[in-house]
């Protein structure tokens, strides 16, 4: 009988992992890059936390959803280019399904099924993997000296301005040229550090014709220029919905977008699968295909053109001390997200034992994460149905 090869081996390894990631990622980018580097560096030494570092940075860099990105650099990595194809598509398939469903019902029933209850076991479980995410991660950054932790602060109070995320990593890429600069010269005259807060530029998408209907050409095109040019979490995303779905074209009512914007983030993978609920409420399941495949092809050509210059950057000693800036920034944006989830995460004893809890054991054990969020579902479930 003749076995697979390597090849097709590590395509299935990835295929296997990836749908498992879309179908129990739960919490936002944040939550899913946690969730990657337990699961590929810390469990199977894939790859260094380094070498995790420089990918998630460069996804930073290139405009679209980070995470989803980021599983298509992490395919690249262990299997090439059919590599980043399977592990993309697998991450994204499964939220795509999940969030096509949710929709149906939506349309189908005018509301969503109930899902607090489950959320609520689950919040505190995806705060700590973020946690010891950060753990690890500022671990390798510290490594690096200093200077890195002065743009990961940056970026952590940066964020209070989402538009402002490509700048703040530019910006402290600048600072990590600086400082190689200033380890080989001295002091440079007017320091390149003071750059970084001048790099703030306007970002916006190419507007397009107001009053077009939502063919599943105009839906296919919307997306595909949303994809392409917008940096930023889901609710970056959320406000170019509003100002362009609701307020200039017409295609959906503020009510109807919240509604389609909470399926995005109750359902687990990326959050914009909500592009998927979009399309099917404007034009059935061939809205809702073309809407996804507009919105995630952008980012995956992206990665396949520039997963090649990590090598290049790391070759030259200003582009890597860029790099490590940048690094340093990506961990300041995941800090970010914490004091955020944790208003919502964090309201009674029980979720803050859920959180403590699934950190101790995660610290302590090589326990798969997609355990801990299924019991902290359950526990939600259970706690919620009894106090109801």
């Amino acid at each position: 009988m003749e076995t697979a090869s390597p090849s097709l081996t590590a395509l299935g390894e990835l295929a296997r992992v990836f749908l498992l990631l879309g179908a129990t990622a739960f919490g936002g980018p944040a939550a899913h890059i946690a969730l990657m580097e337990r699961e590929l560096v810390n469990r199977r030494e894939w790859l260094t936390h380094e070498r995790f570092l420089d990918l998630l940075s460069i996804t930073n860099l290139i405009p679209g959803p980070n995470s989803t990105e980021l599983a298509f650099h992490l395919g690249y990595e262990r299997a090439g280019p059919r590599g980043a194809i399977v592990a993309g598509v697998c991450f994204i398939l499964p939220a795509a399904l999940i969030t096509l469903g949710c929709a149906w019902m939506y349309v189908t029933w005018g509301t969503l099924p109930a899902a607090d209850a489950l959320l609520d076991g689950v919040k505190p479980v995806i705060l700590a993997i973020i946690g010891l995410a950060i753990i690890s991660l500022g671990r390798t950054l510290s490594s690096k000296g200093w200077p890195l932790w002065i743009t990961a602060i940056t970026a952590l109070f940066g964020m209070n301005y989402p538009e402002m995320t490509l700048w703040l990593l530019l910006g402290g890429g600048v600072a990590g040229m600086a400082k190689v600069w200033w380890e080989a010269h001295g002091p440079p005259k007017g320091s390149v550090f003071a750059l970084s807060p001048l790099l703030v530029l306007g970002q916006g998408i190419a507007g397009g014709s107001s009053d077009v209907a939502p063919t599943l050409t105009a839906i296919a095109l919307y997306f595909l220029r949303l994809g392409s040019v917008l940096y930023g979490s889901g609710y970056v995303l959320a406000t170019f919905l509003q100002q362009d779905l609701v307020v200039e074209r017409g295609w959906l009512t503020s009510r109807q977008l919240l509604d389609l914007i909470a399926i995005g983030q109750v359902t687990p993978g990326p959050v914009f699968t909500t592009a998927t609920a979009i399309g099917y409420v404007l034009a059935g399941p061939a809205g809702a295909a073309v809407a996804t495949l507009g919105i995630f092809l952008p980012g995956a050509l992206l990665v396949l053109l520039t997963h090649g210059w990590i090598e290049k950057l790391r070759g030259n000693p200003y582009a890597a001390g860029f790099l490590d800036a940048v690094n340093g920034a990506s961990v300041g944006l995941m800090v970010s997200v914490l004091p955020v989830l944790s208003i919502d995460a964090l309201t009674d004893p029980l979720t803050w034992l859920i959180a403590l809890g699934s950190l101790a054991v995660l610290i302590r054990t090589e326990c798969n994460p997609t355990w801990l969020i299924a019991a902290g579902a359950v526990i939600g479930v259970v706690t919620g149905g009894a106090a109801s």
